[in-house]
Formats: C-alpha cells, sequence, structure tokens
C-alpha cells in the first residue's frame, strides 16, 4: 500500500480588512464587504457562487423557470454580458425589449434572491460578433478599447443607456446588482472585426494605454449611475488589474479549441495538449507569486483569489469538436477550492442560442456555430440538465453550508507541485485546506486529454501539530476514474469530533435531530471515525461499528444508502445519512414553507414559494422523496397523478405518474442528407418541451423553418438536441426542414478558367442522417 503525507504544521492564515475600495450597504442595512480572503455579508463570511448566464441568448419567455434552475444548482450570484452590439446594432436605435430587456431579466433575478453582477464592456468577446463592439465603430478615425476621445464618446452612451436600465435596481437602491466588470481581457485579448473576415482578417486592437483605459472606464460608469459594491476585471494572461479599484477575476478552461487557428502552436501536432489545470497549486501564498494561468500583478495575498471564468463548459470551434466530459466541471471546482478560491464563477453556467441580427443577421463570432452556444453548459442551451449540474449542486451545498468556517482554511501542499506532470496519472493529485486543526482534504483523479485509470491500494497520513490522522486508519482508499472527492477531518459536528470521513460532506439540517448528509465518492468504501467520548448510543441500519483506539469507527454497507444515528451525553441526537456516489445525483435542498427540506428526484427540480415543479424527459413515473414531509400540506397537483406513497426511516416517497404523450409527426426523407419534418396541430399540447434527437455523420448539421436557420451543430458524432417548443406554431403552420452538409475529403477547388468561374470538387463526400426521434418533457406541478 502507498502512503502520501502533508504536513500542516501552520494552517494560520493572515486575514486583514479596510485596505480595498470594495464594499457597500443597501437600504436593509445589509453590508458587503471584502477581506484579503474572502467576501462578507454582514461582516461575516459569504461564499460565492457565481453562475453565467446570458439574457440575450435565450427567450424572454423562459427566462424565469432558468434562472430558478439556476438558484436551485445552489448558485447565489448570475453574471451576464451585456453585448453592445446587439443593443445597438444601429447606431442611435437602443433596443431593450423581448430577449434584450435587460431591466426585466434582473427583476426576475431578484426576484429569486439572487445577486447579479453585469459584464458592460466595452468589449466583452464572449464568441460574439466583434466581441460585442458594433460594425458602425470600425468605420471611426479611432482606436477601440483605447483612451482615445472619440471612443470613449460613444462608450459613454452606452453606459449612460445601461444607466438608465439598471436604475433602480442597484444593491444601494435594495436591488439584487452587487457587481459591474468593466471591459473584458484588456491587454490580453482581441476578437476579428466581422467585416473583414474572409479578406484579410483584421483584429480589434487587444486594448492600450495600461490601467489608464479601465480606471477611465469605471469613471464614466460611476457618472452614468453604475455605482455598484464590486468592481471587477479579468486578470489571466497579463490583462489590465487596476487594483486597489477592481478585483481582479480568475478563471480555468482545460478544453481550447481555438489554439488550432494558431500556426506553429501544436507544433505540427493534431491532438490537444494535457493541460496543467487539474495539478493543484496555492493561489493565495506571496511566498507562490506565480502560478499555472495565475501570474498576479500584486501580492497574491493582498486580494481574494477569486475566479469568474471557470470552464463550466466549452463551444465548438469548427476545427475541434471535443466531446465534452462534464465530470471535468466539478473537478475543475476542486482545484480552484482547493487553492484558495472563496469566490467561484462558471462560464457558461446555462448555454443559449445566439439572436439573429437586424444588420448582420448571425451575430456570432465566425469560428463557432451560427445560432448555438449551447456551450456544452451545466444547463443546455434548451434548458437540460447535465450531470456538471447535479455534481457541482453538491458542492454548492456544501460550501454554502459551511461557508463561516471553511472561508477560513489555508491551502496546503504536500510538496512543490510547479513541476508536476499533467500526463503523470498514476500518482495521486492532493491538497489540504485547514484552520486550527480542522478541514478538508482533496483528491483528485481527473485529467483532460489522457485516459485516467482508478488509483487503489493507498491511504493519506496528515500531519498536525498535535497528532497525525491517517485516512483511513485500517484498510486503504480507491479513488475511481476521473473522480475527485472533498474529505473532511477533525470536523466539529455540533460539539462531537469527526476525525476523519471517507464519504463527502454535503449539508446540514436541524429538526428534532440535527441532520448531516454525505455521499461515498466514486470508487471509496465509506468510512467515519468519531471520538468515542460522550457518544451513548451508535446504531447503523446497514453496516458496521466497532471500537478502536478511543474511536468509534462505522463502516457504510458498500452500494446502499445508509443511516447512522448518535445519541451523546448532553442530550444531542446526531444522525448521518450516507447516500453513494450515484444516488447523490439525485440530491436537492430546498426551503418549503420556512423549513430545510431534503429532496431526492431524478426529475429537475423547480422551486418557488409553496410550489414544487418536476421536469421528466421521457419519463412518465416520476419519484419524490421527501424530508422532513409535507404533513399533509398538498393542495394540488397538475400535469399528472399521485397514485402511491410509501415511508422510510427517513423519507416519505411520492409517486407521481403523467399522461403518455406520443409527439405526433411526419418525417420525410430527402435523400441520406436531408429530411423534413411536418407537425400535426396539437402536437407540442401537454408538454413543456420537446427535444428533437438526430444522430448524423457529416460537416455541420442545419435546421430551418421556411427558409430561416433556427439551429446549427458541428458534428462531432454526438447526438443533436433542439427545443422545439419555442418554435411551436411556426413548426405547424410552416414545418421544418435539416440539411447536413457533407464532409468533404479530397477537396479542390478550381479556377482555371478564361471567365471568373470557381469549381470545387471532391474525392468523397461524407453525409447521412441515421435515427431522428422527439422526446417529451413533462411537468408536474405541486402546490403545498
Amino acid at each position: 500500500m502507498r502512503n502520501y503525507r502533508i504536513t500542516v504544521q501552520d494552517d494560520h492564515k493572515q486575514i486583514v480588512k479596510g485596505h480595498l475600495k470594495l464594499g457597500g450597504t443597501n437600504p436593509k442595512g445589509e453590508q458587503i464587504g471584502f477581506t484579503n480572503y474572502f467576501m462578507e455579508k454582514d461582516g461575516e463570511p459569504f461564499f460565492g457562487i457565481c453562475g453565467e448566464f446570458h439574457y440575450t441568448r435565450y427567450d424572454e419567455r423562459y427566462w424565469e423557470d432558468e434562472i430558478i434552475k439556476i438558484k436551485m444548482g445552489g448558485v447565489n450570484i448570475i453574471a451576464t454580458y451585456i453585448f453592445w452590439n446587439l443593443h445597438e446594432e444601429v447606431e442611435g436605435s437602443f433596443n431593450w425589449s423581448g430577449n434584450k430587456n435587460l431591466r426585466h431579466f434582473i427583476e426576475l433575478c431578484g426576484k429569486h434572491q439572487l445577486y447579479v453582477i453585469i459584464r458592460i464592456g466595452p468589449f466583452n468577446h464572449g464568441e460574439i460578433r466583434n466581441g460585442g463592439i458594433p460594425d458602425w465603430l470600425f468605420g471611426r478615425p479611432f482606436e477601440v478599447r483605447s483612451n482615445d476621445e472619440g471612443y470613449l464618446f460613444y462608450t459613454r452612451k452606452m453606459y449612460n443607456e445601461i444607466g438608465i436600465q439598471v436604475k433602480g435596481l442597484l444593491y444601494k437602491e435594495g436591488g439584487p446588482i452587487i457587481g459591474t466588470q468593466i471591459e473584458n481581457e484588456h491587454h490580453h485579448s482581441s476578437a476579428q472585426w466581422g467585416l473583414t473576415v474572409g479578406i484579410n482578417d483584421t483584429w480589434l486592437n487587444s486594448g492600450s494605454d495600461g490601467n489608464s483605459p479601465m480606471l477611465k472606464l469605471k469613471e464614466i460608469a460611476l457618472e452614468a449611475g453604475i455605482d455598484t459594491p464590486i468592481y471587477t476585471c479579468t486578470g489571466w494572461g497579463g490583462a489590465t488589474t487596476p487594483v486597489p479599484d477592481m478585483l481582479p477575476l480568475w478563471g480555468g478552461y482545460a478544453y481550447w479549441p481555438w489554439i488550432y487557428y494558431e500556426e506553429g502552436r501544436l507544433e505540427g501536432k493534431d491532438e490537444h495538449p494535457a493541460t496543467p489545470e487539474y495539478i493543484f497549486r496555492d493561489k493565495h501564498n506571496n511566498k507562490i507569486p506565480k502560478s499555472y494561468n495565475f501570474e498576479p500583478l500584486y501580492a497574491p495575498e493582498d486580494y481574494p483569489y477569486a475566479c469568474c471564468e471557470m470552464g463550466g463548459g466549452m463551444v465548438q470551434f469548427y476545427k475541434y469538436r471535443f466531446a465534452f466530459p462534464y465530470r471535468s466541471v466539478p473537478a475543475m471546482t476542486v482545484m480552484k477550492v482547493a487553492e484558495g478560491c472563496n469566490l467561484i464563477g462558471y462560464y457558461m453556467y446555462h448555454g443559449g442560442s445566439n439572436p439573429r441580427g437586424k444588420v448582420n443577421p448571425f451575430t456570432n463570432d465566425l469560428a463557432t456555430p451560427k445560432i448555438s452556444y449551447d456551450f456544452n453548459a451545466m444547463i443546455g442551451e434548451f434548458g437540460q440538465i447535465r450531470e456538471s449540474y447535479r455534481r457541482t449542486k453538491l458542492q454548492h451545498y456544501f460550501l454554502s453550508t459551511f461557508q463561516k468556517q471553511f472561508s477560513l482554511t489555508k491551502t496546503i501542499l504536500p510538496e512543490d507541485t510547479s513541476r508536476m506532470d499533467p500526463y503523470d496519472v498514476d500518482t495521486l493529485r492532493y491538497a489540504v485546506r485547514s484552520s486550527a486543526g480542522s478541514g478538508y482534504l482533496f483528491l483528485n483523479n481527473f485529467q483532460d486529454h489522457v485516459e485516467n485509470h482508478d488509483l487503489y491500494d493507498f491511504n493519506v497520513s496528515i500531519e498536525l501539530a498535535e497528532e497525525t490522522i491517517v485516512i483511513p486508519s485500517q484498510g486503504e482508499l480507491t479513488l475511481g476514474r476521473d473522480s475527485f472527492a472533498i474529505l473532511p477531518f477533525n470536523l466539529n459536528l455540533d460539539g462531537i469530533k469527526l476525525k476523519y470521513a471517507t464519504a463527502q460532506l454535503i449539508t446540514r439540517i436541524e429538526e428534532e435531530e440535527i441532520y448531516y448528509f454525505f455521499f461515498v465518492p466514486d470508487g471509496m468504501k465509506g468510512t467515519y471515525a468519531l471520538e468515542s467520548k460522550d457518544i451513548i448510543s451508535a446504531t447503523i441500519d446497514k453496516g458496521s461499528i466497532e471500537q478502536l483506539d478511543g474511536n468509534t469507527i462505522i463502516q457504510i454497507a458498500e452500494e446502499e444508502e445508509s443511516l447512522i444515528r448518535l445519541v451523546f451525553e448532553s442530550g444531542l441526537k446526531v444522525a448521518i445519512y450516507t447516500m453513494t456516489d450515484e444516488q447523490s445525483l439525485e440530491f436537492w435542498k430546498v426551503n418549503l414553507q420556512g423549513r430545510d427540506r431534503v429532496i431526492l428526484t431524478s426529475a429537475n427540480l423547480l422551486v418557488s414559494e409553496d410550489e414544487i415543479r418536476l421536469e421528466s424527459t421521457d419519463q412518465e413515473i416520476v419519484a419524490l422523496s421527501v424530508f422532513p414531509d409535507f404533513d399533509d400540506s398538498i393542495t394540488s397537483i397538475s400535469g399528472g397523478e399521485l397514485f402511491a406513497t410509501t415511508e422510510s426511516e427517513l423519507f416519505t416517497m411520492y409517486l407521481l405518474r403523467v399522461p403518455k404523450k406520443e409527439i405526433q409527426f411526419n418525417l420525410k426523407r430527402v435523400n441520406h442528407d436531408k429530411f423534413v419534418l411536418d407537425f400535426e396541430i396539437n402536437a407540442f399540447n401537454g408538454i413543456k418541451e420537446a427535444l428533437l434527437r438526430i444522430d448524423y455523420t457529416g460537416d455541420i448539421g442545419y435546421a430551418f423553418i421556411d427558409g430561416e436557420l433556427i439551429h446549427d451543430n458541428f458534428c462531432n458524432h454526438t447526438t443533436w438536441e433542439i427545443g422545439l417548443k419555442s418554435f411551436e406554431h411556426r413548426l405547424i403552420e410552416r414545418g421544418m426542414y435539416v440539411y447536413v452538409a457533407p464532409i468533404r475529403k479530397g477537396k479542390v477547388l478550381n479556377s482555371n478558367t478564361t471567365m471568373a468561374g470557381w469549381k470545387e470538387t471532391a474525392e468523397e463526400r461524407i453525409a447521412d442522417i441515421g435515427t431522428v426521434s422527439i422526446v417529451p418533457v413533462y411537468e408536474i406541478k405541486i402546490t403545498l
């Protein structure tokens, strides 16, 4: 057995405040502030969890449901880009209506108690045309992204328009807007001017004049009334970071489609390199002033290490069409949090679709799909919930529930990790966050762009100042392929010391007893080691209990959920409910009728006030297990019927049935690469969504209604999925036409003619449409 060791002798974190130009108070007296290490709310640590969602890339009729989904995922801040060229495509004509109604979007976020960070540009990138800069600025005699007064004149007009839209919604006015991002990747990144692509591909200025333009933009934002407690900027790649006036935000992506557009970047190799993103670092340590993807122009410990662009997915580029591994997202969360991040942010958290323009019908960056901006995000382009959503949700519940204790913990590494090889997948990657001898052991067995495998037959010794904790004290650990874990040690469970657990903590709720919820990470055997003193009784329904060296060792039965009950001399009663890795994907924590509750369901759960909604995709029977129970407070059920109720020791299970819906459509295959769909008049009645699924081989798939492109997909041999409900009336009237552009092998462009003639030939054209199906998404509403 291999023993890994980590020394945790000094885990005191120096935390100071008062030196940052950040913070504010709302009319109710609530305060937002910052230390050098974390965000504060009313003087207490607040763990910010931010998810990006672009209102302009989603149908405004469905904003509210998607905002609720984001909140249900444990997010407490929504970030959104304000794309200048979508609001002022024609100079002087601003559009803030429909899916461009920023004000309504922010109001909905506030309605559901979510904070908002507005990313106001002027340059945003975001895979949008010109990075968000209007085309008409190309024809002006000044440099964009500079201190040129001509550029600032137009920027001031845009900021003033934003100021009008957000008036009354700012934090200081009682609204949800707590932050403003100024510009994006200034001095680091740029985009092509769409007008020039295909001829000479002129690029926008990547930023000039140092910190001065950023500070000037903040000044203009304040003049426009955009006055928020937090001002942020992106910090990576040498971008402009004018501290202390702005908080630099960081991030990390492990999937880099852009590198395939740089000559010589891969030195002739076709393979994407394994990135160092999944090697633990310490990014809040003055003794390590720089590390991979983190080269701040300030002392790291002076400012919080915070993120706004952790890879919550990645958009497909034409030249790189990876099948995105959803486990990479919660693995990224493990890495960033272990590194000292106390404010995490995902880009994207929710996918969308590029809106059509009036001047330029396609508003996308030219390397990406014209319509689809699904981004492989945790919530997809049509509201689909991915595995990444379900796994990060568990992490978010943990970080929010225990934020006051966790935010104080210090990152400690076992050694200098700067020379670790990302291709080494045989050596365990681990780190600790600890404070006063109590904390969490972080383990990682995920690495991008390599073949991972199970790690087994090892343990980890944590050498504290007064003791050494071996996890586990007997037996060995296994960590499954592509898996990761956060394991507690010396954790105070309401006065009881949990010496360690080979299970991951999710959350806590308090009833007559105190309940803790854990799950066993993939590949592990669940064990709890508790100090035996003061324990009067310990019972488990599935597993075993023994006494060893003054500790109560509890082994959890494998591949089953279990319930431990503990009684202490003080009269305290604690219950520990443990799930398997697979069962944990059905775990939800909600507040209903003023009580915290745990719900287990495979359906997508949307809770607002006293209403529960369950989304199920092509699933007619939905199980809903609740603790504590509703106590006969269900007043109505619509969209389905309750047909059975069962009781277990902890949960009450409700079994519900929805009426089966066959979506009636007519499929006509024109040939191997084209088909037409026609729909009956009531085809979409009684369902929330209809997902068209297409399996095909080719280059690009295009979907049209009456000649208008409504969706597209770069083929990577995964199922192409399109939500049809928003197009319902047009589909019934006009139907849909799908075309697959072929892969052209041996392509030759021939211009050998005396006239201006061009002709393309190819040795082989590959395009084939396989299975086409449409599955319903049902919704059941339960009112309490």
